[in-house]
């Protein structure tokens, strides 16, 4: 498969939808890849994978709250080679509705974003020879609407969402694409969390394989099941009072 990016920076790639990427960039075509994640174990498991197939591969343990690590990591990743994309992936879902969860979740799935983000669009803008620059926003589905059953994850996305989709229209004129990636359910370590009835779940290779064709057409946004975009969006521009009785009627999380 002939994709257009071949220096790849993706975090949270230990896992879940990061995972699947780094794999599936190892297996066409990547010249050097970046990646990052909080757990050693488990990205070591995923970095030996990428080397069957790409053998620069990077790993960093990181925590992506961490703004100063996250500037300075990014910064040397360039220096090695020149990135053409960098994936703000890393993110975290919980049913726990305490206080220290819901700053917690706003920390990884807002603040890790931005700490990605704007040393990224740095150091595209120093990259004046490369082609390709594209800069990938995880947000979710759930960014759609404020759902009642995970309030905090929900709402961290909808953030993502907001803020992606106007940079790109900020910096597009620099030359530097920005896209958000707003997936349904796809299996990972947070949906196996869910108890609830998850229509459309994707295994990991194949949601890789939707977001890179997503990316190599540098659409403004890439989003599915094309069913659950649709639904939630019809949703969105309800009345609230409508919406508000059928988000009400969907199922507790266990």
């Amino acid at each position: 498969m002939n994709n257009l990016y071949k220096n790849i920076l993706i975090t949270g790639a230990s896992s879940g939808i990061g995972e699947g990427l780094a794999i599936f960039y190892a297996q066409n075509g990547a010249k050097n890849l970046f990646l990052c994640g909080r757990n050693k174990e488990r990205l070591k498991k995923v970095s030996e994978e990428c080397r069957k197939f790409c053998k620069n591969v990077f790993e960093e343990v990181l925590d992506v709250t961490d703004k100063k690590k996250t500037f300075a990591w990014i910064e040397s990743c360039n220096k090695k080679a020149a990135l053409d994309l960098v994936v703000a992936n890393a993110g975290i879902g919980t049913c726990d509705d305490s206080h220290e969860a819901t700053y917690q979740t706003f920390e990884v799935n807002v603040f890790g974003v931005l700490n990605t983000s704007l040393p990224a669009i740095e150091v595209f803008k120093k990259n004046k020879k490369a082609k390709h620059k594209t800069l990938a926003v995880v947000s979710s589905i759930a960014g759609y609407h404020g759902l009642c059953t995970c309030p905090d994850y929900s709402a961290s996305k909808a953030c993502v969402k907001a803020w992606g989709e106007a940079q790109r229209v900020k910096l597009n004129p620099l030359g530097i694409n920005v896209t958000v990636i707003c997936p349904g359910f796809v299996k990972s370590r947070i949906t196996d969390q869910n108890t609830c009835a998850m229509p459309g779940i994707l295994e990991i290779d194949e949601a890789a394989k939707v977001i890179s064709d997503g990316l190599n057409k540098k659409k403004a946004i890439i989003a599915f099941p094309w069913y659950l975009r649709f639904s939630t969006w019809v949703l969105s521009i309800l009345p609230n009072w409508v919406s508000d009785y059928i988000y009400a009627k969907l199922p507790e999380k266990a």
